[in-house]
């Protein structure tokens, strides 16, 4: 099957935590055991629940997390009297990331050979969007030149 899945986890800011790329005939439940995996070593002492969209719902993902997290997931589910579209809570941080992501030309379109690769730019854009937190370019380069004088 053509095209590429991201399966990412962030924290409550948005940052990215792990990312695993997969193939889009790959079932999302499946890749999450592999992508919560990609957490151990990160210091996830503090965290004591993980949320995840609905295409996470699975007996075998539960039991995976039973059996090698410290942490619960909870699936954030859309309310049943909802029409239409519905903003979810918590769902619109992960929402969030992929639109960063997205603004990165390298990463509008995936056009990388391998899933390597893929995950290594994602990475790439991550720690550029997050320099340019830390030290953000001037609105206006004018205004450097008039403080000096």
């Amino acid at each position: 099957m053509d095209g590429r899945k991201r399966h990412i986890v962030v924290d409550s800011l948005g940052l990215l935590l792990a990312i695993l790329v997969t193939g889009a005939d790959v079932d999302d439940d499946a890749a999450a055991a592999e992508l919560f995996a990609r957490l151990d070593g990160q210091p996830m002492s503090k965290v004591g629940r993980m949320f995840a969209d609905n295409k996470y719902h699975n007996n075998a993902l539960y039991a995976w997390v039973a059996e090698n997290a410290d942490w619960e997931l909870e699936i954030v589910r859309r309310p049943k009297e909802a029409e239409g579209w519905v903003l979810l809570p918590i769902r619109w941080t992960v929402e969030r990331t992929f639109a960063w992501l997205g603004k990165c030309r390298r990463l509008s379109k995936d056009r990388e050979k391998s899933v390597q690769s893929s995950e290594a730019f994602i990475w790439l854009a991550m720690i550029h969007m997050m320099l340019n937190r830390l030290k953000p370019k001037s609105a206006d380069p004018v205004f450097k030149y008039r403080s000096a004088a």
